[in-house]
C-alpha cells in the first residue's frame, strides 16, 4: 500500500525532520490535543512511506523538544499542560490539583505499621527503629498519574493514626480524628534523580526523564512533627513552584 502521506527525498531536509514537522503542525493546531495517544510507529512508517527508525529519529526529537511524552510499553503521547505544585504553609493535594480544573484522586497502594529507619526517624524526630504508619498513595490529576509518595507518622505521637487512616477520605481528615485540627509545611526539600523502573510504570514517564523528589514536613500548631511525606513527580506533568 503506498503511503497517503509521503515525505520527500529530494528536498534536502531529512526525512525524519519532515515528519517531526508535520507532526509537530498537528500538535499546534490542535489536531492532536493534549494527552492523546500517537499512531504506533508501523502505522506512522506506512503512513510516510519510511522505516522504523526514521519515524522512531523524528519521535526523539519531539520527546526532546517537550512535545511528545514516550511511555515504555505504551507508545507517544502528545505532552500535557504541566501543573504547577506550588510549595505553601499549607499544601494540600486536592487544592493543588482542582486550581488546574482537575479532578483529583487517589490510590492506595499501601498502609501499614513498620519501624522507622535513620532517615525517617530523623526526619520526624524520633528514634530509629520506632514504629511509623506508612502511607503510599499514587496521586491522579483526572486519569493521569501526577505524584508518587510515601507519608510517615509516628505511631506512638498520633495514637489511633493507622485506623484513621483506613477509616478516612484522606490525610486532613485522619489526622483530625487523632487530635490534629490543622498542620502547616516546615519544611521542604527538592532533588531530581531518574525513576526507578516501578516508579516509571506508575508514572507513566520514560525511565530516561528525571522526577522531582520532595520531601516535606508538616508541623501542627505548637511547632510539633506530624508528617514526614516523600514524594516524587513526573517533570513532563508537574514542576514545583516557590513563592516568597
Amino acid at each position: 500500500m503506498p503511503p497517503n502521506d509521503p515525505v520527500y527525498r529530494e528536498s534536502g531536509i531529512a526525512l525524519w525532520r519532515q515528519i517531526a514537522g508535520r507532526l509537530k503542525e498537528e500538535i499546534a493546531t490542535g489536531a492532536r490535543p493534549p494527552g492523546s495517544q500517537l499512531p504506533t510507529e508501523a502505522l506512522l512508517s506506512a503512513r510516510f512511506g519510511v522505516n522504523r527508525h526514521t519515524v522512531r529519529r523524528a519521535l526523539e526529537e519531539l520527546n526532546r523538544d517537550g512535545l511528545v511524552r514516550v511511555e515504555q510499553g505504551r507508545g507517544s503521547f502528545v505532552a500535557e499542560d504541566v501543573l504547577d505544585y506550588t510549595v505553601e504553609a499549607r499544601t494540600r493535594f486536592s487544592e493543588w490539583i482542582r486550581r488546574h480544573n482537575k479532578e483529583p484522586s487517589g490510590r492506595i497502594r499501601q498502609l501499614r505499621a513498620l519501624a522507622a529507619d535513620h532517615h525517617v526517624a530523623n526526619r520526624l524526630g524520633i528514634r530509629t527503629g520506632s514504629r511509623v504508619v506508612m502511607m503510599e498513595r499514587l496521586g491522579f490529576a483526572d486519569d493521569k498519574p501526577v505524584s508518587l509518595t510515601q507519608h510517615y507518622f509516628a505511631a506512638a505521637r498520633l495514637k489511633g493514626i493507622l485506623e484513621a487512616l483506613q477509616s478516612s477520605a484522606g490525610i486532613t481528615e485522619a489526622l483530625k480524628k487523632v487530635g490534629i485540627d490543622d498542620y502547616l509545611r516546615q519544611q521542604t526539600r527538592v532533588t531530581a534523580r531518574l525513576p526507578t523502573p516501578t516508579e516509571a510504570d506508575l508514572l507513566r514517564t520514560a525511565r530516561s526523564r528525571p522526577v522531582l523528589v520532595c520531601e516535606n514536613i508538616n508541623v501542627d500548631r505548637s511547632g510539633a512533627i506530624v508528617e514526614f511525606a516523600s514524594g516524587c513527580y513526573p517533570t513532563p506533568r508537574v514542576q514545583i513552584v516557590f513563592e516568597p
